[in-house]
C-alpha cells in the first residue's frame, strides 16, 4: 500500500523564521544560512524542473499552446509529388505513370492528410533454371500516407501503434527502430511480406509502404499455387531502399 508522502524538514511549533533574510532569531545566523541554502536549492530545483519540462515540450515538437509544431512540413493536395522514390525505382524499374492520389484525403483545420500510390513494372516469374517463365507474373507498388496534425500531438498514438500485432488483417512479423529519422521512426515487417516505414516529426506523420502482388496463369490450367522452385519476391531485399526513399519524401514535404 502506498502511504502518504512524508514531510521532510518541516518546522516545529514556534515563531516563523524570517523568510526574507533567512535569519532565525531562536538559533542564530548559522540556522538562518542553512534555511537560506535550503530555499536556494528549492529554487534551483524548480528552475531545473521547468527547464526539463521546456526541453521535453519543444523536443517532442509541442508548442507552448499545446499544439504540435509543424516543423516546416506541408501536406496539401499536390504533395504526392514528393514520391520520387529514386532508390526503389533503381531497384524495381521506372513507374509507368505519376503517383496517383487516393480519394481518402483530408483537408481540415485540425488535420491535413494525403494518400498516394505508385505502381512499378510487372515482372514474369521464371522457373528455377531461368529458361522459361512459370506463367506467373508479379509486381510491386508503393503507397504513401502523409498527415499533418495541427491541433493535437500525434506522438502518443504513434508510439502505441508500434505495439500492434495486426494491421488491416495482416499480422506484424516484427518492428524495428529506424535511427536518425524524424523524432521517432519504425520499420514494420508484415507476415504477408510487405514493409512500412512510419515516421513522426513534430505534427507530421509519414508512412511509406512497399508491397507485392502475384497473378497466376490462366485459371483454366488448374494451377492453385506456385510451381516448385518458384518463390515469391523477397521484399526485405529493398529494406534500405525503402528507408532511403522515406528520408527523401520527408525532405520533399518540407521543401515543397
Amino acid at each position: 500500500m502506498i502511504s502518504e508522502p512524508e514531510s521532510v524538514g518541516e518546522d516545529g511549533p514556534g515563531p516563523s523564521p524570517d523568510v526574507v533574510s533567512g535569519f532565525d532569531p531562536r538559533q542564530g545566523a548559522a540556522a538562518g544560512r542553512r534555511r537560506w541554502h535550503g530555499a536556494l536549492w528549492g529554487l534551483v530545483g524548480a528552475l531545473t524542473a521547468s527547464a526539463v519540462w521546456a526541453a521535453a515540450v519543444f523536443g517532442y515538437g509541442v508548442g507552448g499552446d499545446g499544439k504540435p509544431d509543424p516543423r516546416g512540413y506541408r501536406v496539401e493536395s499536390d504533395s504526392c509529388a514528393a514520391m520520387e522514390l529514386e532508390e526503389l525505382t533503381g531497384a524495381l524499374g521506372t513507374p509507368a505513370s505519376e503517383p496517383a492520389t487516393e480519394m481518402d484525403g483530408i483537408e481540415h483545420p485540425a488535420l491535413h492528410r494525403i494518400s498516394c500510390t505508385v505502381n512499378f513494372p510487372v515482372a514474369v516469374l521464371r522457373t528455377p533454371g531461368g529458361e522459361e517463365d512459370s506463367g506467373w507474373v508479379t509486381g510491386c507498388h508503393a503507397s504513401l500516407t502523409a498527415e499533418l496534425h495541427k491541433e493535437t500531438d500525434p506522438r502518443p498514438e504513434f508510439e502505441a501503434s508500434s505495439t500492434l500485432t495486426e494491421i488491416d488483417g495482416s499480422g506484424v512479423d516484427r518492428v524495428e527502430r529506424v535511427p536518425d529519422l524524424g523524432d521517432l521512426a519504425y520499420l514494420l515487417v508484415m507476415e504477408d511480406g510487405s514493409m512500412s516505414v512510419r515516421v513522426m516529426e513534430g505534427g507530421a506523420v509519414v508512412t511509406l509502404t512497399l508491397s507485392s502482388w502475384m497473378s497466376p496463369p490462366d485459371i483454366d490450367e488448374g494451377r492453385d499455387g506456385l510451381p516448385d522452385g518458384v518463390d515469391r519476391p523477397e521484399m526485405l531485399a529493398h529494406r534500405t531502399d525503402l528507408i532511403s526513399d522515406t528520408r527523401a519524401v520527408m525532405k520533399a514535404l518540407k521543401t515543397g
